[in-house]
């Protein structure tokens, strides 16, 4: 089933470069502080991007790893931003960095021309923070003549954080291609200088992971040891302490289990005494008790119980201050938080969402609030369906500026593959005829920050109010969908509330009359087979595979069987 995706960006080199300037301006005038770290954070993050993004550029031109003067500029530029953050965590009170110094380093990086960047998936998604590779790099034992290896592309900024914690010199980085599986490096010896034949050189290889196969971790180690570098010379640096998954070789596994270990995850710095609940208490004032952390966005009753898929779970924990009871939510580090931020805060002001209080580097803040999950059983439909096509105008008129998200093509074969896969051949080649139309209506879609999940057990009645719940972070998330047309919405809302063609009709008249874009019904029509298509491999897919998810899966799948017989799901949503 295709569930996940990654975004590339084309940026031209020296926009970004202007974007991390600006970025460290930024910090460099804020006061001493929790707030000033996390901005320095975020510009080592975005520049971290820049770099990622040029040496990747030099890779598809010579067609493998070379040393060059833009990347060791680069290099030596994340390196004095490592050290600068490594400064700052350990005193957030201390002297702000010579930011002055750190731009004149951007400067020396000279490259020209468009580059293909990417967030750094841990950073955006899963709070994977800068500050436990350092202290995993600090605990490490291993020397400054290290040499210190990130694999692109969150690998970059990782290693220099490990070589500015092991006073080491600037990292390289390689890029392991080929199948996902079975990945390779292409890459000049020259590289690595000297240090292969100096027995007293460690090796550290820095990545976020091991995924399903742990193969590049892997064979970054194959490379070392194809050119004499003997087993315990080899150290990784990983997220977390698992084993590499399920598709990984014998291969892999047998390096994995021969090489040393330095997971960042055995330095969680959420809980550590200069953490998150130092950072809340700044904010918020003194913070009673210890943070407890969240397994579920809220305690719910059947049949709106959210079902578990641990893939896609942000980390939430509850704080108590000033006599009330506080969520405190991942959101992700740098740019990705400040826009959640502001959403967030921009839905509270317009009652739609939780009141919104503050940012704590990569963490909202806001109001715990009371209530009762919505069942429809119970709530007057036409009140609802009031409040959602308010909901959606809002969206559509106020977070409108969007970032990547799936093209129609790429949700018409996301369609086609998870039909084939659940269904068959056949059924795959029915949804192609139906979905035949859709790529010329390209021209018409408006994307915004869509919600992506309008599930009943999203929605939280409390006294007077319906509130939208977890509205942030499903337009930006690890999966395939990203940012949409309104349309997207509009199916999701027909799908998850069994809206007929009149309520369809009517919620579109109240998107339009609340002053948002008018939803187009040829997209609505073409897109309501691909969200059933994703929902189904969505919760096919999940982990773990409990009954809720795969009641949830089944209900999709013979949904999507109607909507191929007789279309029944959904008909061109018209007066």
């Amino acid at each position: 089933m295709i569930v996940y995706g990654d975004f590339e960006r084309r940026e031209d080199a020296a926009d970004v470069k202007a974007c991390v300037a600006k970025a460290l301006r930024h910090a460099g005038r804020l006061p001493a502080g929790i707030d000033r770290h996390a901005a320095l954070v975020g510009a080592f993050t975005r520049a971290a991007e820049l770099v990622q993004g040029i040496a990747d550029a030099e890779f598809g031109r010579r067609g493998r790893d070379l040393r060059s003067a833009p990347q060791s500029s680069g290099a030596r530029l994340l390196l004095k931003m490592a050290e600068a953050i490594d400064l700052s965590w350990t005193n957030t009170r201390a002297e702000a960095a010579d930011h002055g110094t750190l731009v004149l380093l951007l400067q020396e990086i000279h490259f020209d021309g468009l580059i293909k960047t990417r967030t750094g998936e841990g950073f955006a998604h899963y709070a994977l923070y800068p500050e436990s590779y350092l202290e995993a790099a600090r605990s490490s034992g291993l020397a400054a003549n290290s040499c210190v290896i990130g694999i692109r592309s969150i690998g970059i900024g990782l290693g220099a954080l490990v070589a500015a914690a092991l006073h080491a010199a600037p990292a390289i980085s390689v890029r392991p291609v080929g199948h996902p599986f079975d990945r390779k490096i292409h890459a000049d010896r020259d590289l690595l200088e000297e240090k292969v034949v100096d027995r007293s050189v460690a090796f550290a290889i820095v990545d976020e992971g091991p995924g399903l196969s742990g193969s590049s971790f892997a064979s970054v180690a194959r490379w070392l040891l194809e050119q004499g570098v003997e087993t315990h010379r080899i150290h990784f640096f990983p997220s977390h302490e698992g084993q590499p998954g399920s598709s990984a070789s014998p291969e892999t596994r047998a390096i994995w289990d021969c090489v040393t270990h330095h997971p960042a995850s055995r330095h969680d710095i959420v809980f550590h005494s200069r953490g998150l609940r130092h950072w809340v208490g700044e904010k918020i004032g003194p913070v009673d008790g210890d943070l407890r952390d969240l397994s579920c966005d809220r305690v719910m009753a059947a049949p709106v119980c959210p079902p578990e898929d641990g893939r896609f779970a942000r980390r939430k924990l509850i704080a108590h201050a000033a006599g009330s009871r506080w969520l405190v939510k991942f959101a992700g580090l740098g740019d990705v938080g400040q826009r959640k931020f502001h959403d967030a805060s921009r839905l509270a002001a317009a009652g739609f969402g939780p009141e919104t209080v503050a940012l704590c580097h990569g963490f909202i803040v806001q109001k715990w609030v009371e209530g009762r999950p919505l069942d429809e059983s119970c709530v007057d439909r036409n009140a609802f369906l009031r409040r959602l096509g308010d909901y959606l105008a809002f969206r559509a008129r106020r977070l409108g500026g969007s970032g990547p998200g799936a093209s129609l093509q790429k949700l018409g074969e996301m369609a086609m593959h998870n039909a084939a896969q659940a269904l068959g051949t056949e059924a795959a080649a029915l949804l192609e005829r139906r979905l035949a139309s859709l790529d010329v209506l390209h021209d018409r879609v408006r994307p915004i920050r869509s919600d992506n999940r309008l599930h009943a057990w999203e929605w939280l009645i409390t006294p007077g109010s319906i509130l939208k719940l977890d509205g942030l972070d499903h337009c930006e998330g690890h999966d395939l969908i990203g940012c949409q047309d309104i349309a997207w919405d509009v199916a999701g809302a027909i799908v998850e509330h069994g809206l007929e063609h009149r309520e369809v009709v009517a919620l579109c008249r109240r998107v339009q009359a609340a002053g948002g874009a008018t939803p187009d019904p040829d997209l609505i029509f073409g897109l309501l087979p691909c969200y059933l298509a994703f929902q189904l491999g969505l919760w096919a897919t999940a982990t773990p595979a409990g009954p809720r998810a795969k009641a949830l899966a089944n209900t999709y799948e013979e949904s999507l069987v109607r909507c191929l017989r007789s279309d029944i799901c959904g008909t061109p949503v018209r007066d």
